[in-house]
């Protein structure tokens, strides 16, 4: 059961919308948006939608990179259990992901982009934790500036539970 609700499905879904009026004009129909698997799956989905209302249709392609497996802190290194599917050479993507931590995963995922040929990586998260150092990446775009606390909801999961949460929650 979750602790303290930190956002409701309405205000995630408010975020989303006004990430995407700032998004939609630095991207255009031919750019990849790349979702990295799994945490991610449930803001590519609201974003790509939300970016659809406002007149974008992006490509779309998954990037699967585990760092945390069932631990509540990254293990500081990614395994990448999928790669990208589509051709990215000489586009635009746009790598997003639900949670910005240590930022481990988002920096290797532009990494991975980038040697493939990306003629322009940005990144968006739906929630930045605050961290304690420079991370390795700053993101392009963020849509909540999280507390610094375990987030489980909307994507993001406690050893595998709770991703399906509508809301975000501090725990699990």
């Amino acid at each position: 059961m979750p602790d303290t609700c930190l956002l409701t499905e309405g205000e995630i879904a408010a975020r989303v919308e006004t990430i995407a009026r700032k998004i939609a004009p630095a991207i255009d129909d031919y750019t990849v948006c790349v979702c990295l698997l799994t945490g991610g799956l449930w803001f590519a989905a609201d974003l790509t939608r939300a970016l659809a209302r406002l007149g974008r249709d992006p490509l779309f392609d998954c990037l699967w990179l585990a760092s945390y497996g069932d631990a509540r802190t990254s293990a500081g290194a990614c395994e990448v259990r999928a790669g990208l599917q589509r051709e990215i050479a000489g586009r635009r993507v746009l790598i997003i992901d639900d949670v910005l931590d240590s930022g481990t995963s988002l920096a290797q995922a532009a990494r991975m982009v980038r040697e493939a040929g990306a003629a322009e990586v940005q990144t968006c998260v739906f929630a930045r934790k605050p961290w304690p150092s420079d991370r390795a990446i700053v993101p392009d775009f963020v849509a909540w500036e999280a507390p610094a606390e375990f987030l489980v909801g909307y994507g993001m999961d406690n050893a595998g539970r709770g991703r399906g949460w509508p809301g975000i929650t501090t725990g699990g």
